[in-house]
């Protein structure tokens, strides 16, 4: 594939974050990040916890940063998303769209669907590799990233706000063998949130987070951050 003028569909977590970095490795030309922010808690689409804090990122990574609300809702978020890519094509001359997607067939026939309607492609670096592979990449080429969420048995409130290291992705692939949790999350079972990788300018630095946990679930409510220089 020739290298196109991309758009990425940007969470903020580790997949996304990878995502991208693999398509400016592929010699793509990333025009922006392109963040939806839901109105609800359980979009079907899009990640919600720390949503707001991805202009921070696209900060520290020094790439234009797009922002469009979705209701959230199954299948109407199609239309926001077709909506905001249009606009993306007329205002940067966007040739494809580049997702995070690993595995989730939903997500992928979705977004592939409304780029054919604009004529326009998608770029999936990481689809159907290992999700073990995937994690362990992203560790072992210094991304750092947190749990902002847990809904899967087997990650009680303590991995709140955990960074993904070596000993944690060991830690979690025995949850995986005993509870059957998708190494890469897709399920919904956790979210991430990226705070350093290779490609940071700066650092994210989270001042102050509050865990919220109700019965078997919660997440990480980020309330303050700001970046910082890389110590050397």
């Amino acid at each position: 594939m020739r290298a196109l003028r991309a758009c990425v569909l940007f969470s903020g977590g580790k997949d996304s974050t990878f995502a991208l970095w693999c398509a400016i490795h592929q010699a793509h030309d990333v025009s922006c990040l392109l963040t939806f922010v839901p109105e609800r808690k359980d979009s079907w689409m899009f990640h919600v916890p720390a949503i707001e804090w991805t202009s921070l990122q696209a900060e520290a990574l020094g790439i234009a940063h797009v922002t469009a609300k979705t209701s959230g809702v199954k299948e109407e978020e199609l239309a926001a998303m077709k909506e905001a890519l249009a606009g993306l094509v007329a205002s940067r001359g966007i040739e494809c769209v580049v997702t995070g997607a690993v595995a989730s067939e939903y997500q992928r026939s979705r977004v592939e669907r409304v780029c054919d309607d604009l004529g326009i492609r998608t770029v999936n670096p990481l689809w159907m590799i290992d999700p073990a592979r995937v994690l362990k990449e992203e560790i072992e080429l210094g991304f750092k990233f947190i749990l902002t969420a847990c809904t899967a048995m087997g990650l009680d409130s303590s991995w709140l706000g955990r960074v993904i290291d070596e000993k944690a992705f060991d830690e979690l692939r025995v949850l995986s063998q005993k509870h059957g949790i998708n190494l890469v999350f897709e399920g919904g079972e956790a979210e991430t949130f990226v705070t350093d990788a290779p490609f940071f300018m700066r650092e994210v630095r989270i001042l102050e987070a509050n865990p919220v946990w109700k019965g078997d679930a919660g997440y990480l409510r980020i309330a303050r951050a700001e970046l910082v220089d890389k110590a050397h």
